[in-house]
């Protein structure tokens, strides 16, 4: 019986660059609370954002956030991880230096930004709608650092992949994040760190949880529990992670309340 399910955000329950979550999500987290299923938010996104999404049902859930580094429980942080002030320094000035890229450095309750258009403030504060802070110098970043993001606008080319990754992969995880973003996180912090957490605390089984994902950065929990979703338009190497693939995630969430947490009916 399932006793955990965990989703990703963009691209998994916010298709098509939706910013807000489909209503039909609010009922089926209530209802998993009811059966006894935790429901887990596993996002790169940063926790005020998170909550205001699921603000209807925040208090019936749990989070997962900054690609694992963060993890909060009805308002109580589990664990965070953190940067080495000194490489996250180095990463936010290598960003900053480079043309047409944009950073941005997660602290708990906000991120530091120094936008160099009004497109990319415009994207955080009114789109995207996180809880930033705007420095004009980078000695105003004072916060402890749990991930850090690099943006470029109109998408990420393979060369600039590439670029983030071989100056930086040796010291920190680099992964993509979505069509436009590159994330950088301390070495072992990832989504699957926080399932594990979470397991832990609930005495929940690898075999009794549901992951749901699109993108590299969801790798690790798609492959940290044997009923792992690949979304259908992943990159094939984030569906080879999964056992399993799907268009939605709602109809599945319908499927398992259905059959009272009995993966098996639902997989059928």
């Amino acid at each position: 019986m399932i006793k955990l399910v965990a989703s990703d955000l963009d691209g998994t329950l916010l298709l098509n660059g939706a910013q807000s979550l489909p209503e039909e999500i609010f009922p089926l987290i209530r209802e998993l609370k009811k059966m006894g299923i935790l429901f887990v938010a596993a996002s790169g996104r940063q926790y005020p954002n998170m909550r205001k999404l699921f603000d209807p049902v925040a208090g019936d859930m749990a989070f997962i956030c900054e690609n694992g580094a963060l993890a909060v429980n009805q308002e109580q942080v589990l664990y965070q991880d953190n940067f080495d002030p000194g490489l996250a320094r180095e990463i936010v000035e290598a960003i900053d230096a480079k043309e047409g890229a944009e950073f941005s450095c997660a602290t708990r309750e906000f991120y530091y930004i120094r936008p160099k258009t009004q497109h990319y403030l415009d994207l955080m504060t009114k789109v995207v709608k996180t809880t930033s802070r705007v420095v004009k110098s980078l000695d105003e970043i004072t916060e402890p650092c749990m991930k850090l993001a690099v943006y470029e606008r109109g998408g990420l080319q393979e060369d600039s992949i590439h670029y983030w990754k071989e100056r930086f992969a040796d010291r920190c995880t680099v992964v993509t994040s979505g069509t436009e973003w590159v994330d950088f996180i301390p070495f072992g912090t990832n989504k699957a760190k926080g399932i594990a957490e979470y397991q832990k605390r609930f005495g929940i089984r690898p075999e009794e949880c549901i992951a749901f994902g699109d993108e590299y950065n969801d790798i690790e929990m798609l492959k940290s529990v044997p009923w792992g979703f690949a979304m259908a338009h992943s990159k094939q190497g984030v569906r080879e992670a999964a056992a399993f693939t799907t268009a939605r995630v709602e109809p599945l969430l319908e499927k398992l309340i259905r059959a009272k947490g009995n993966i098996e009916e639902v997989i059928i």
